[in-house]
């Protein structure tokens, strides 16, 4: 019992650190494999092969759930944790042959290899973003109200201008939601664009908006590291 709980509990052991690496790279495995079975034209071998090594995984990954589950105090709450039902994620649709296939969700389980890097610097890392996060969190809040306010400004907006032009692509405001959010992130991606002069203006003038939305974040979070990082220093 205390053998098993260092093993799946303890990364920094050696028992555990060959036990974490051995999930990590079967993770890595069933990752690659879910990506090449995608692929088509596969012989039927191949789709064989792929089949088998997904077997193999998620039987490895079943006893590790269920070794989990043995060991801990408080067994509903490592059931009901982040890593829990990731965990059970990754492996029940295999058994009930449900129709969506969830085993991309297993990329998250790779986030365990952060208790395997149990180093100083990384500990205080992910200390400094988590400070940074508290720090600039008012101000991340007021952001991002602000942005959703931008979005249905900038719906109904388009609405009025392109309503009449293009009613089967700007028939609501909800219709303009996805012109709103492309050209306010600068991703353009084109399927849906104005023809009056009058929405290729409000374009415009949206999409300056959007340069100040999407980079507007990135220095309030430089800014709050930057001042995580003077506190650390003091």
């Amino acid at each position: 019992m205390e053998f098993l709980k260092t093993m799946l509990n303890q990364p920094e052991s050696r028992a555990g650190a060959r036990f974490a690496t051995l999930i990590q790279l079967l993770i890595i495995l069933s990752l690659v494999t879910f990506s090449l079975d995608t692929l088509p034209g596969l012989t039927p071998r191949a789709h064989a092969i792929l089949h088998w090594c997904e077997v193999v995984t998620v039987l490895v990954f079943t006893v590790e759930y269920v070794l989990r589950l043995y060991v801990a105090d408080r067994k509903l709450r490592f059931v009901f944790s982040f890593f829990g039902i990731i965990d059970l994620l990754s492996i029940l649709p295999f058994y009930l042959s449900a129709g969506v296939d969830l085993r991309g969700v297993r990329a998250l389980r790779m986030l365990r290899l952060f208790r395997i890097l149990k180093l100083g610097r990384y500990n205080r890392a992910v200390r400094r973003v988590g400070r940074a996060f508290v720090i600039a969190r008012e101000e991340l809040v007021i952001f991002y109200s602000a942005t959703f306010l931008v979005l249905f400004v900038a719906s109904v907006g388009i609405y009025h201008f392109e309503r009449e032009a293009q009613p089967q692509t700007f028939g609501s405001v909800f219709h303009c939601l996805w012109w709103a959010i492309e050209t306010l992130t600068t991703v353009g991606y084109g399927d849906v664009i104005p023809v009056t002069l009058g929405g290729r203006v409000f374009t415009f003038l949206m999409i300056m908006c959007g340069l100040g939305i999407v980079g507007m974040p990135a220095g309030i979070m430089a800014s709050a590291l930057t001042r995580a990082a003077e506190e650390e220093k003091c």
